[in-house]
């Protein structure tokens, strides 16, 4: 498949893709493939479902499963479960991560990558594989780098980034992004907070997704 078919998503846990569900389900409306390396299966998550149906022995398998069946209904059928320990992701070899990142870019050739801004992503893994994908496209020839889009959660994101480069209209695939995400039982209710798609603000929320456009200054 020609790289500008090919959409790639590192991202360190289960339920991270849900942040931008809407446009990498509206990627694959338009005939994209998506491919999405998750780094850990989040096995270190203080949820556990809401009444309790998990622990920590049996947690790394249930969002797994969960995983799996929420990229099945954003439409995602390339999915790549790397196997690190959730929590420790800043303290993988970055060198090692980011090759192991470059190689997969190198397989696919996508035209888009998708992951964390490093910095501005409030979670260590979530900074620490934002900075591993950032080295790995560095290690592509300028000509052949894919377009970095990020996502940025800090409280100064916007004074540090400037606005968001991509503003995407989502409302067409709302229904389907929270489909998707409440396919992670486990932990569902903190991500939603227990919103309904029947609450206009609600759907409002979730209708809009932001993206900043990492800039390599070599």
């Amino acid at each position: 498949m020609e790289s500008q078919h090919r959409i790639v998503v590192v991202l360190p846990h289960p339920d991270d893709e849900g942040i931008m569900a809407g446009t990498l389900a509206r990627h694959i409306h338009q005939g994209k493939i998506v491919t999405y390396a998750c780094l850990t299966l989040g096995e270190m998550g203080r949820n556990m479902g809401n009444p309790l149906f998990a622990n920590r022995v049996t947690l790394p398998l249930i969002r797994k499963q969960e995983l799996l069946e929420a990229c099945k209904r954003i439409g995602i059928e390339d999915v790549r479960m790397w196997g690190y320990h959730d929590k420790t992701i800043e303290f993988e070899e970055q060198d090692k991560l980011s090759q192991r990142i470059a190689e997969l870019l190198l397989e696919l050739q996508p035209e888009i990558v998708y992951t964390f801004y490093p910095g501005h992503s409030v979670h260590p893994d979530h900074d620490a594989t934002g900075a591993a994908v950032v080295q790995a496209v560095k290690k592509l020839p300028v000509s052949g780098r894919p377009v970095v889009r990020c996502v940025a959660f800090s409280s100064n994101r916007k004074d540090a980034l400037g606005h968001p480069d991509v503003v995407n209209d989502v409302s067409t695939y709302v229904e389907q992004k929270i489909h998707a995400i409440h396919a992670h039982q486990s932990q569902v209710r903190f991500l939603l907070n227990n919103g309904t798609l029947d609450d206009p603000a609600f759907r409002a929320k979730y209708s809009k997704e932001v993206f900043w456009q990492y800039r390599f200054d070599d």
